[in-house]
């Protein structure tokens, strides 16, 4: 019996992904198109929302790293023996489709530097005086 092509097209679209980012997870993405002194190309990127969103809605919140370390208030470094090595860029937050740039797990982040990095996004957020200098 011959399979329809809508049919089998339907199936494909339906088919998710093994593999959803949650909140803590160092990723490789695809940020291009970029623009101006936004970060580029494919790079690790932390990822920020929870996998329940992630999962459900098809995008996720994402600060990229970087190996360029310039001390800027809102650079948080990443700890020595990770699988990367850098700076998640805290005022560089992105909502990006994961599936289509094609997130790749790399690592665990750990908890208390994605607290950090939520704590700086905040200031910046609310308006507080840190990095204002």
């Amino acid at each position: 019996m011959a399979h329809r092509a809508g049919r089998w097209q339907g199936d494909l679209v339906k088919r998710k992904p093994s593999y959803v980012p949650a909140r803590g997870d160092a990723v490789w993405i695809t940020l291009d198109p970029q623009a101006g002194h936004e970060q580029a190309g494919r790079r690790p990127a932390l990822v920020l929302s929870p996998a329940a969103y992630n999962g459900r809605v098809g995008l996720a919140l994402f600060c990229p790293i970087t190996g360029q370390v310039k001390g800027y208030p809102f650079e948080v470094a990443l700890p020595k023996g990770l699988a990367i090595s850098g700076v998640v860029l805290a005022d560089q937050v992105k909502s990006l489709d994961w599936r289509a740039r094609t997130a790749a797990r790399i690592c665990a982040i750990p908890q208390e530097l994605v607290a950090q990095v939520l704590t700086r996004l905040n200031a910046l957020i609310a308006g507080g005086s840190q990095g204002t200098t």
